[in-house]
């Protein structure tokens, strides 16, 4: 069985492999670590083997992990699903919230770093495939939202996230990884209030090589490190 500094290597390889194969640079590419389900000491590994940063999907799993300094030697991400109520917990916790995927949490972050007096980054996530399943702005309600984003003063968007639909092949999601980018970079093209495209967060362990292909900056990648996640222990 490979270790999880093993694993990182062998992620590390592929993204290399792959930028290059673009024609990119490969020390421009995060990795991030999606941390979901792993304890303290897997994510101490993960960072020891070099990640760039760990992504927590769960709020409960990022407290818990917080108070064991888990994340020591690495920033942390929120990159799942965030409840309005569970903002508290979050803003001021984590270097970028890359989920805000919808108005009212975007208020509610505003109205929590307001209180906190600081400044959070954010990636705006995107529903890229339109999936009732997902969440994430579509791509007309993102545009909307550029437009008015200067009215979240405590809120830096720092970029953009998707998760597009699951894929049965490679290259299945080529044209959703397109999409972004080509979004990417209409939006790096124009000047919104308190945005900067800084960030592309798509591809994961099971097609993080053409999301890079298609110029993501930053991959998060949990079974390729970590191994299967055992849902049943749950």
């Amino acid at each position: 069985m490979s270790t999880i500094a093993q694993n990182v290597a062998r992620v590390r390889q592929q993204i290399r492999e792959a930028a290059l194969a673009a024609g990119r640079d490969p020390e421009e590419i995060l990795l991030c670590a999606a941390t979901k389900m792993n304890d303290a000491a897997a994510v101490r590994a993960a960072i020891a083997a070099g990640v760039d940063c760990c992504g927590e999907n769960r709020v409960q799993e990022l407290v818990q992990k917080a108070g064991e300094d888990a994340y020591r030697g690495a920033p942390v991400h929120f990159i799942g699903h965030l409840q309005t109520n569970k903002v508290r917990q979050v803003v001021g916790k984590v270097d970028l919230i890359q989920s805000a995927d919808r108005r009212n949490l975007l208020e509610a972050l505003e109205k929590e770093a307001a209180r906190q007096g600081i400044v959070q980054a954010v990636l705006l996530e995107v529903n890229i495939g339109g999936e009732a399943s997902k969440s994430g702005f579509s791509v007309p309600e993102l545009w909307e939202e550029l437009e008015e984003f200067g009215k979240y003063p405590h809120l830096r968007a720092r970029g953009l996230m998707a998760i597009p639909p699951v894929s049965t092949y490679p290259g299945e999601n080529l044209q959703f990884f397109s999409e972004m980018s080509q979004l990417f970079v209409d939006i790096s093209g124009k000047k919104y209030d308190n945005v900067s495209m800084a960030q592309l967060s798509m591809g994961m362990s099971g097609d993080f090589p053409d999301a890079i292909a298609c110029g993501s900056t930053m991959v998060r990648v949990g079974t390729a490190i970590f191994g299967p996640r055992d849902y049943h222990s749950v």
